[in-house]
Parts: structure tokens; sequence; C-alpha cells
């Protein structure tokens, strides 16, 4: 039987659904709010900020239960959630990351973001041009098109905007996987081959720089997924790989264009101090290009965890590692550790 083939799946949603139910903002109380502010009090009274918390740190008696029910949802159910009403304008920026980290030690373990081993990676516009191939999107202002992740789960929280522009958009990868699957299934097919994507100078020495993986992938009754166009695009830098066939670009092309269309695409604008989570395996997500203001202090800024879960009995051979040496990075947030402690 073909793969190319509908699932059923919670995380099968269209975006018109989400605009007439909000059920997928959680809205903080003040009680949850006071709660936040005294694990914060009571890791600082440690001597702990930042990744130096761990989650006995960072005691959530009433709303840790809360988030592990949103964790739920991540992997189980829709796939995403939005928290809002932290206050994070009143707090130092150290201050609401280190909330955002305690907060994510109850969604799962963080897991390293870049070859530096970050695991509390800041999204901010640098001033670095995307065409240098070691540049990743998040640290430009430009548009940044649907894609995932490298981890289980990813989350955003949200310490300053941008003067203009700079909206978060999500779509429903299984929902685009099952349109394609109905409407194009020779293109969906193709999805289920691998792709050669860029490390953009992020592989361990050694090693090659690219790495395979495909976009969709059926494991125990799940549909997982891994796709960054950019990236595929990039690849094609290096001589030794194949050329992408008119078949390869009509599928990337068919899978791109479900992710812009409306009828699948949320938009949201997020606010100082909410918190958004993903589940990299059944969300595509992306941003709009943005204006920043003229005042560092002012310009936009997110806070980003990657991180793993255990609500996951297995995952397919391909994801085990993230699709590509996620172990090299851990080596690297590890030696940085160390020498922290030093």
């Amino acid at each position: 039987m073909s793969v190319a083939t509908p699932i059923k799946s919670k995380a099968d949603w269209r975006a018109s659904q989400w605009r007439k139910d909000d059920s997928w903002i959680y809205h903080l109380s003040e009680s949850q709010i006071a709660e936040l502010d005294a694990a914060l009090t009571h890791a600082k009274g440690k001597g702990l900020t930042g990744i130096a918390i761990k989650r006995d740190d960072f005691p959530l008696p009433s709303l840790g239960p809360v988030l592990d029910e949103l964790a739920e949802e991540l992997v189980n159910g829709r796939g995403f959630f939005l928290i809002r009403g932290f206050p994070a304008l009143d707090y130092s920026k150290e201050d609401a990351s280190s909330v955002f980290w305690g907060m994510g030690n109850y969604i799962g373990s963080p897991w390293p973001q870049n070859a530096r081993g970050d695991v509390l990676g800041d999204v901010r516009d640098t001033g670095r041009s995307i065409l240098d191939p070691t540049v990743r999107g998040y640290q430009t202002n430009i548009r940044l098109p649907f894609h995932t992740d490298g981890s289980d789960l990813v989350g955003l929280m949200c310490l300053r905007t941008s003067k203009t522009g700079g909206l978060s958009s999500i779509v429903s990868s299984v929902a685009c996987h099952n349109e394609l699957a109905r409407s194009r299934p020779e293109l969906c097919e193709r999805h289920y081959s691998p792709f050669a994507y860029d490390w953009r100078g992020e592989e361990k020495p050694g090693s090659t720089p690219y790495y395979e993986m495909p976009t969709f992938t059926r494991h125990d009754g799940r549909l997982f997924n891994r796709y960054i166009r950019g990236f595929i695009d990039s690849a094609q830098r290096f001589e030794e790989l194949p050329r992408l066939s008119a078949t390869d670009i009509k599928a990337l092309d068919a899978l791109d264009a479900l992710t812009v269309d409306p009828d699948f695409r949320l938009d949201m604008e997020l606010q100082p101090g909410d918190v958004q989570f993903v589940n990299n395996y059944v969300i595509f997500h992306s941003r709009t290009a943005y204006e920043d203001y003229e005042e560092e202090d002012r310009k936009r800024h997110l806070k980003r965890l990657w991180l793993s879960t255990d609500k996951y009995e297995s995952r397919p051979d391909s994801f085990t590692n993230r699709g590509y040496d996620q172990s090299w990075w851990s080596q690297q947030a590890e030696k940085r550790r160390s020498e922290d402690a030093a």
C-alpha cells in the first residue's frame, strides 16, 4: 500500500477551527503568576538563574500539573498552545528568561540548538545576512518560510516585540500531508524519500557538510516530519550532491503552497510575556519579516527552548538523533557548562 494516504490524527486541523475557538490560549491566573514569581525568588535564593535552574529548584505546585497537561496536548492532541499573561515587561530580561527556563523544564528536557551547545537561545536580528552559509534564519529579520526545528518540541517566550511585522504563524503538517496525499499522491510520495540538508557550518569536524532526511515518516501509527526548504535549497551548493529534479521541485513547491494557504495557516501576534510551544513533528512554523526599533533595549527579542519529551514511546530511526549528529552539539553544551563552572 502506498504511504501517500491520509493519516488520522488529532493534529490534523485547519486554521478556521482555531480562529473561532481560542481554547489553544491558556490564560495565567493571578495566583499562577504569583507562583511563578515565588519560584523565581526561590531559585535566586539558592543562587541560581537561567540554565543553572533545575525543575526541583523551580517549584510550581499548582501550575506544574497544568503544564504537564499542555505537554500532553503537544504530543497527543493538536500539537501547539500559547500561554498568555506573564508580565515580562515587569521583569529584567534575565529574570523573565529564568521563568521561561523554569516553565520549560515542566514541558520537557532542554536540547542543544546549535553547534555551540546553546540550550536557552536568543531569537533576534544580529545584523548578519542569510546569504552567509553559516547564518541561520532566526539570527536575521527576514521572513522565515514554514519549517521545523531539530527537536521534539520548540518553545518561544516573547520579551520584546518589533516595531512592525514579526507575526508568528503555524500550520498543521499533518493537514498539509493529508491534503497532498488526496490531491497529489505522487508528490506526497516523494516526500517520503530523503532530501539533502545543508549543515550550514554546524557539522561535526570530519563529517559531511550535509545530511539526509525525508519530509514525512510513518511510525507506530503517527506521522513525523522534518522540513526546512531553505536548507534543502542551499545544500545544492555541494557539487557532489545530485541536482534537485523537476519532480523534487514540484513536490517542494506543492507543500510550500499549502503552508501559506489561509485555510491552513494560523497567525498569532505574540505579546511580551507570551509563551508558545509547538510539536516539531506535526507543526510547521514561520515568521513574517519585521522592522526593529532603533533603541537596543526595544528591539525584538525572543528566548527559545528546544525540548525532548518522554511522552513519545518511540521515534523513527531517522529521528532518534533528530536526523543529524546532535550528540556533537550535546558535547559542546557539556563543555560550555564545565567551562562556565570553572
